[in-house]
């Protein structure tokens, strides 16, 4: 009865938030998100009448089952923001929940619990990640921050330094597959969108936090509510002395937004700061152990949002990064003759995109375009400059232009979505491509819902793969961008007790990039591969243990995932860096459970198999080929929680299991850690 219960406070809230949505549709003065706004109006045409939706809806909200768990997420998996059970595509949302339950001390370890995602760590804690989706490579995935594309046009390597705390962020939208229409031109296999807080009252949080190997960590955030605006700011440091030689490492953040309501519409503003520097032992290459590297990343952004029939949101944003990358780290002895210098690079991104929407009966039309400026200062990238400016005596520019359309069509249970994106990139001379987006979700039920997707995308090479030339690698100025098509078809079920997701896909690439080499004594070269035929499933499963079992038993939660992927690469007798070293299996497992009234712990296990191989190092000089080996890992957090304060303790790879996500750089072992959280 409870449970028939719940599903009809689930419907009838819907329905209210149609019936509010259908009459600001007519009220065009009020804010509303256009997603919700034009889905809700054409499902408002089945609803009950508004006072029935309204005495139902009073009646159930007394239920002592907490409605905001009803709440469906609102996702940006299209040019428009949907309800979650409406997207025609599998969007992975992180919680803010999940968040707080996991131990780990940045976004990319946060990732590493997530089946479709592939995190190759060079440095633990947010040093340096390459986050790649359903074998995708670091390169091919679009990485954003509030709806803005901060993929490094220098290398995917540096698409992580932004300036987030873990304490800033509510959400993260995980969009599996190629998403050029959602996310632009360089999301080839998919993006992960990073969504921070959006404080309603004034606030402030403070956390502390040490452990192993000389770690300390501390944040501090606060929000400032005024009357019709909200501000923000927050800090973040960490630092650790390394688990290795030459793996120790200080890292800051800072991080502003503010938010202006005006008359229903409003505007967002973001600044921030990203400083690291860390040693990083045999990052690029295993035959120098002493490297280092010293980044510092701007960004600064502004959006606007009207509300109406017609909807606007215009958008600018721009971003900075530098990087002085030293192959022999400051105070190394007995330096070789041939190395005179280290390596310079500033890259910068500006862009500007206007995103009209139009709702009817109809549906929504989303309608726009972005220009996008990426361009390069360098030591050693790009082609000679004329005159030099300080260091850098190298540069190269390209601008991205694209147009987009899309269409939703949205009935009571059918959602069709049709849109392409018409793109021409400098790079490329007199060509414009068009890549198009078919998407369809049906309701086949309150829970189940099926859908299918048919999408293209491309992608340009970075700066590092067309001009990065050393003593171990040689870049290739020839190289054309990617192109991929891919199907994808699953299904979603949504209940109080159970959510789930399946899906099988296939996509194929051509002009795959990639580093490869013929023989562990050969160069690495950059090239572009013919054809790579992808395929396989993933599947997930989320239990609310406490509404199956109810509260009188200590688990509350229980998640699982599981993802697998084979690869059909022509030229596979290659040594690949990257695109063949790809994720055959993985496996994820979460559970959160009381130990006393005030003490949780929560337990996340992953294990996966890599395909690929990679040339082994002895003694700085290359050895064999050898195939990655399968592992598993175990972590665990404690939460002691008081009314304004947590007390926590982390334990990371519990059983001190060695492993390499990328070889010959050994990952920690065992590390324990532990702080306290202060909100007030």
């Amino acid at each position: 009865m409870q449970k028939q219960h719940l599903r009809t406070v689930k419907v009838f809230r819907f329905k209210r938030f149609a019936r509010k949505s259908y009459s600001v549709f007519n009220s065009m003065h009020k804010a509303v998100t256009i997603g919700v706004l034009s889905g809700c109006t054409l499902m408002s045409a089945h609803a009950a009448s508004a006072e029935s939706v309204e005495r139902v809806y009073t009646r159930s909200s007394s239920d002592t089952i907490p409605l905001q768990e009803l709440d469906e997420v609102v996702v940006t998996a299209s040019k428009v923001e949907l309800p979650l059970n409406m997207a025609a595509k599998l969007v992975t949302v992180v919680s803010k929940q999940e968040i707080e339950r996991a131990p780990v001390r940045s976004i990319e370890e946060l990732l590493n619990y997530v089946a479709g995602a592939d995190i190759l760590q060079r440095g633990p804690h947010g040093v340096q990640a390459d986050i790649s989706l359903r074998g995708g490579s670091f390169d091919q995935t679009a990485i954003l921050l509030n709806g803005v594309n901060l993929t490094s046009p220098q290398t995917g390597h540096y698409s992580f330094d932004i300036p987030v705390n873990l304490s800033d962020i509510e959400r993260i939208e995980i969009v599996q597959g190629p998403s050029s229409l959602v996310y632009g031109a360089s999301a080839f296999s998919g993006g992960v969108n990073i969504i921070t807080k959006k404080d309603a009252k004034s606030n402030a949080f403070a956390k502390l936090e040490g452990g192993m190997q000389g770690l300390f960590g501390a944040e501090v955030r606060g929000a400032y509510k005024a009357n019709a605006s909200v501000h923000t700011l927050s800090a973040g440091y960490k630092r650790s002395d390394g688990y290795i030689r030459n793996s120790d490492y200080n890292m800051m953040n800072l991080l502003w937004q503010s938010r202006f309501d005006i008359d229903g519409s409003h505007i967002d503003f973001q600044a921030g700061l990203n400083d690291k520097a860390y040693g990083a032992n045999t990052f690029y290459s295993a035959a120098y152990p002493d490297q280092f590297d010293d980044t510092r990343g701007l960004l600064m952004s502004i959006r606007g949002e009207t509300s109406g029939k017609l909807k606007l949101i215009p958008h600018i944003y721009w971003s900075r990064h530098y990087d002085e990358f030293q192959l022999f780290r400051e105070g190394t002895t007995n330096l070789p003759a041939w190395y005179t210098d280290h390596n310079y690079h500033r890259s910068d991104l500006l862009g500007m995109n206007l995103n009209m929407q139009y709702a009817s009966l109809w549906g929504i039309t989303s309608f726009g375009g972005e220009f996008r400026n990426e361009g390069i200062l360098s030591s050693v990238l790009g082609r000679p400059m004329e005159e030099s400016i300080g260091k850098y005596t190298k540069s190269d520019n390209r601008t991205n232009i694209s147009y987009y359309a899309e269409h939703n069509f949205i009935l009571s249970r059918f959602t069709l979505s049709l849109g392409g994106l018409l793109n021409h990139n400098t790079a490329v001379t007199n060509k414009m491509e068009f890549y198009p987006a078919l998407n369809a979700s049906l309701r086949a039920t309150e829970e189940l819902s099926l859908y299918a997707s048919w999408n293209k995308a491309t992608r340009m090479p970075t700066f590092t793969d067309l001009y990065y030339t050393t003593a171990t690698h040689t870049g290739n100025s020839s190289l054309e961008a990617e192109h991929s098509e891919a199907l994808e078809a699953g299904a979603k079920y949504v209940h109080a007790v159970v959510r789930g997701s399946v899906a099988a896909f296939y996509m194929k690439g051509t002009n795959m990039i990639d580093w490869v080499k013929p023989s562990p004594d050969a160069l690495w070269e950059s090239k572009n591969h013919t054809t790579l035929n992808k395929r396989g499933f993933e599947a997930s499963m989320a239990l609310n243990l406490n509404e199956w079992f109810g509260t009188n038993q200590p688990f509350n939660s229980l998640s699982l995932g599981y993802i697998y992927i084979y690869q059909d690469l022509e030229e596979n007798e290659l040594i690949s860096n990257y695109t063949l070293n790809h994720l055959r299996h993985k496996f994820t497992a979460s559970l959160h459970h009381e130990v006393t009234k005030h003490l949780t712990l929560s337990w996340h296990f992953r294990w996966q198999e890599r395909a690929g191989s990679y040339v082994q190092y002895i003694d700085l000089q290359p050895g064999e080929r050898v195939n990655y080996n399968p592992f598993s890992l175990l972590d665990l957090k404690a939460n002691y929680a008081l009314r304004n304060v947590d007390i926590f303790m982390n334990v990371n790879n519990i059983f001190n299991t060695t492993h390499v996500d990328f070889g010959n750089i050994p990952q920690p072992g065992f590390w324990l850690s532990g702080g306290v959280n202060y909100q007030f």
